[in-house]
């Protein structure tokens, strides 16, 4: 099995309480090439000796002022050299294997540039593996057509930061940078990759949100405004069209052959990746393309 070199940065703020586990979670897969990067912004709660006591097996790590998380996370990645790319923030965690199947997927199917998991999971504050969802799929014409903004009536399927990879290929077309924004800046960056790359959704649980009071998440208005203002952009730059698609009902689909009709003649066209492999063999991924309604 070849294992390409996958970098992953955590910011760090103050995270005494949880940073252990995040770095366990990344550790603790015991992936062969990887490069770990935790930049702490000079915490006062202790963090930094908690981090200190994992430095023989980070890459590098810092505790200094910076300007926020995400300028945190854009002076870990440049100092990164992987072939894949990833960020963890330090309340997050990934699930068990998922360096091994990211790693997978990118050496087998070369000609996919971005990734995320279909089975998004979420964990309590104190860590526990609360709920996996799942979801029916991604397009680009989707994303462009809202269905992935958060807090909107469809409440979107927020496309999970914790669970998405990408080459560095696609990083470096889009800029090498998270855009400027201080709370959507990851919804930005897809906003970005889209213009380059499709989204692949993996039928394969790999990180999970940890949910917990007084996040930064937690100030919807704000994100919500940040994301339409990078959407719009995107919008834009794409020459984006609406489609009817979007605001159609999933209920349909409950009845069989009126709902695949509708799916096959209006639904998105999402690109997913499926483990196509008997259990007795090693992983084996394809990609396929499939209609889904919202």
């Amino acid at each position: 099995m070849h294992h390409p070199k996958i970098s992953i940065v955590t910011p760090a703020f103050n995270a005494k309480g949880t940073i252990a586990q995040t770095i366990e979670s990344v550790l603790g897969q015991g992936y062969p090439n990887l490069e770990y990067i935790v930049m702490d912004g000079a915490s006062s709660d202790g963090s930094a000796q908690i981090i200190e006591t994992y430095a023989n097996e980070l890459t590098y790590w810092q505790s200094q002022s910076d300007g926020g998380q995400y300028d945190a996370i854009n002076q870990g990645l440049a100092k990164s050299s992987g072939e894949i790319m990833c960020w963890l923030n330090a309340d997050d965690k990934l699930l068990p294997n998922a360096l091994f199947v990211v790693a997978d997927i990118f050496s087998q199917l070369h000609s996919v540039e971005w990734i995320t998991s279909l089975q998004p999971a979420s964990w309590d504050a104190k860590g526990n593996l609360a709920q996996v969802r799942m979801l029916p799929g991604f397009s680009r014409q989707a994303f462009l057509d809202g269905l992935y903004l958060p807090t909107t009536t469809k409440k979107g399927y927020w496309l999970q930061q914790e669970s998405s990879f990408w080459r560095r290929s696609l990083w470096e077309k889009a800029g090498a940078a998270i855009p400027n924004y201080d709370l959507a800046g990851d919804f930005a960056l897809w906003c970005r990759f889209y213009e380059f790359a499709q989204l692949h959704g993996v039928s394969y649980p790999l990180g999970g949100f940890r949910m917990m009071e007084g996040q930064r998440s937690e100030d919807y208005q704000t994100y919500m405004a940040q994301a339409t203002q990078a959407l719009k952009a995107a919008r834009a730059r794409l020459g984006w069209q609406a489609t009817t698609s979007s605001w159609l009902s999933s209920s349909v689909a409950q009845l069989p052959e009126l709902g695949n009709w509708i799916k096959n003649r209006m639904g998105y066209e999402g690109a997913f990746i499926d483990n196509k492999t008997p259990k007795s063999e090693q992983a084996h991924w394809e990609v396929t393309h499939k209609r889904f309604l919202p």
